[in-house]
This record gives structure tokens, sequence and C-alpha cells, in this order.
């Protein structure tokens, strides 16, 4: 049985041109919402020192950011399917532009935490929508490499976040001038969004979608045992890897005394390993197949974060970091890719839930390897994604395997 058979697309009659357009400019959204999930990492030792916390305490920034940020795909998936997932990407980004903006005028550290709060339910409605948009508008045998362009805009926005992250860091302009600067760029993106909003909309969901209640479209996706196990995969790889990486520029500060612009470049690596995935995605797809693609990247991952413990240089932290980069995009874009596909008919829910497991595991796992990082150390950060990552893709690669037999 094929894992993911193709739908009949509501979009196949947007013009071809306003498709490429539009998602250029859904790359560009994507790029700031990866500058915006990883800014924080960087950052994180020049607020402690700001507001005399510990690492694990002002790692909050980061998990008040992921957990308002899962919680709010509970209603933007259902609006995007009921009011236009462009009108909502579109309200998002204008909406990430004045809570960023209220981030960096922040007068003081529960200020900026509710800031963030905002921020992260704001920038809810992008990447998850912008991939329901592409499952709307692309038939399933191209989507993949697709949504690969979307990452490549994701991924160029986390490597910019975290060097920026720790420029700023370093620099007189602080965390402030990160919030005010990435404000700027949102009130750009939002309103070249906003002009091209009709041709956006021209790429409509299949017939029938979102005319059912809220609560009826989180039962059609959950309802599926299929996507439950698609959830939980990704769930895990929020915990695990999402979880750990705001405090690996704070490893490597402590443990080697790089700067936190140099920590945060070597981790910022991550994203080009990404990269390197995005620009080959096609033929990685045709050539290992969703099962070893699954597999490969949980392995691939794990190691990484094992090499970061046991590696006595604080170079080999770069190469490294590429590689875990490279693994995550084998497992997480064959995860996103089913995503699209798990309720066609609610496919706006199903991504956002989706997107809603992946942040909310992020939050659960900061909460906890920061709690880890603070008593454990390196040991308590680096060792159970070490473990836990490799599980997670050979327990979801045998699940694609029974479905595929099934």
């Amino acid at each position: 049985m094929n894992s993911s058979p193709p739908a009949p697309q509501g979009g196949a009659n947007a013009p071809a041109g306003a498709i490429h357009r539009t998602i250029a400019l859904l790359s560009a959204a994507a790029f700031l919402s990866g500058v915006a999930l990883r800014i924080c990492d960087g950052l994180l030792p020049r607020l402690a020192a700001d507001f005399q916390l510990s690492a694990g305490s002002a790692g909050r920034v980061v998990i008040m950011f992921s957990i308002a940020y899962s919680l709010m795909q509970l209603l933007f998936g259902p609006l995007g399917d009921r009011l236009g997932k462009a009108r909502m990407v579109s309200f998002a980004v204008t909406g990430c532009a004045v809570l960023a903006a209220c981030a960096g005028l922040a007068p003081g550290f529960d200020a900026l935490l509710a800031a963030r709060v905002g921020w992260g339910m704001a920038a809810a409605g992008v990447i998850p929508l912008a991939m329901a948009w592409i499952g709307d508008a692309v038939p399933f045998e191209e989507r993949q490499p697709t949504l690969a362009r979307l990452l490549l805009g994701t991924l160029s926005g986390m490597m910019a976040g975290q060097l920026a992250g720790g420029l700023f860091g370093d620099s007189a302009l602080g965390w402030r001038g990160a919030f005010l600067s990435l404000a700027a760029c949102y009130a750009v993106v939002g309103a070249l969004l906003l002009s091209q909003r009709r041709a956006m909309a021209a790429a409509s969901p299949p017939p029938g979608a979102g005319h059912v209640p809220i609560q009826r479209q989180w039962r059609a996706v959950l309802a599926s045992a299929w996507s439950r196990t698609v959830l939980l995969a990704v769930l895990a790889e929020g915990v695990f890897l999402l979880g750990a990486m705001p405090y690996l520029p704070t490893f490597l500060h402590q443990r080697f005394g790089l700067s936190l612009s140099a920590a945060s470049g070597m981790v910022a690596l991550y994203a080009l390993g990404g990269l390197v995935y995005a620009l080959s995605a096609r033929r990685l797809v045709a050539a290992l197949g969703q099962r070893r693609m699954v597999a490969i990247g949980g392995c691939v991952m794990g190691l990484g974060f094992l090499a970061w413990w046991l590696s006595p240089w604080a170079w080999a932290a770069a190469p490294v970091a590429l590689a875990v980069g490279f693994g995550t995009y084998l497992y997480h874009n064959t995860l996103q890719t089913l995503a699209t596909q798990m309720t066609p008919e609610a496919r706006g829910t199903a991504v956002a839930l989706f997107a809603f497991a992946f942040f909310f595991g992020q939050a659960l796992g900061s909460s906890a390897f920061g709690w880890a990082f603070d008593h454990f150390a390196a040991a308590g950060l680096l060792l159970p994604p070490a473990l836990g990552l490799p599980l997670a893709g050979w327990a979801f690669a045998g699940a694609l395997a029974r479905r595929e037999r099934a």
C-alpha cells in the first residue's frame, strides 16, 4: 500500500506564476520564523547576565515562545481551513512585527516573557499554514521538493538566527537590537504578503474543506491511527532535538570558553546541513525512500549529540552541527510531507496539529533540558538526545514498513 496516496488538488487552476511568487514570499516569511525560533539561543547568556538569571531560567524566553506557538496551532489550523490560509498567514506575519517590537522595547524580563508569548501566538500562523497552502496548491508527487523550497527559507532563517543571536549578544545592541531588527523585517514581508493575498487565495483547498465545526476537524485528524503515529514521531523529535538545541551555544561557551558569536556560528551550521538536504531532496527521496530516510536521519542526529558530548576539540562542534542538520531533515521533511496528506479535507488543521506536537515537544524538552543542564551539565543535556533520536527514527521506519504492507 502506498503510504501517502495523492489527493485531488483544489489549487490546480491557480496560475503557475502566482504559485511560484507566493512560495517565494512564504519562504521569506518562513525565513523570519526560522530567525525567531533560534535567535534567543545565542542571546541566553546575555539575557542571563542582563537580568541576573541562570541559563535555565533565561531559557524561559524559548520555552514560553514554544508553548504559545504550539497551543495556538489548535486555533490557527481550523481558522485557516475556514477563513483562508492566505489571509491568516498575512495577518500572522503582521502580528509578529508588532510583538517583536514589543519584545525589543520590554522594560523588564516579565514584560519580555509576555511579549514572547504574544510573538509565539502570532508566529503559529506562518509555517504550518504555509505548508498547508502548498498542500492545497501542489500535487502530492511534487510536494516534497516544493516543501523543501519552503524549508530553504526556514533553515536559512535558523542559521541566520543562530549567528545573529551571538553577534547581537556580543554587541552593545544586545537583545533589544535583535528583536527590533526582526520587527522591521517582519513589517516589510507582511506588507508584501498582503499585496499578494488575492493571488494566494487563487489556490483553494479541496471541495468541502473547512465547512465543518472546529471540534470535528480535530476529531477527523485524531481519529486516524496513522495520524497519531505521525504526531507522536514529531513530538519525540521536538522533545529530544529542539528541546536541547537552545542550550548548545551556552554549552560550547562554558566548556571551551568560546565567544557567544563563535559558539552560535558553529551551531548555526546545523541549518547549513539542512540546506544541503533541501538542495538534494528530490534525489534523496528517489534514492533512499521514506523508511530509510527516517531511520538514517535518527541515527545521524543521535551520533551527533554523542560526538558533541565526547569531543575534546572546540572546532569539531561545527562539522557535527552540519551533520546533525542533514540528519534532522532526512527525518523531519519526510514527516512533514506525510503530515500534509494525513487529512486532506482538513489539511490546515492536520498540519497545525503536526506543528503543535513538534513545538509542544520543544517546550517540554526545553523545560527538562534546562533543568538537566543546570544540574547535570553536559551529560544531562546531550545523552538523552543521543539515545532518544535514533530510537524515534527506527520506530517510525518500522511503522512506515507496516503501513506499506497493510
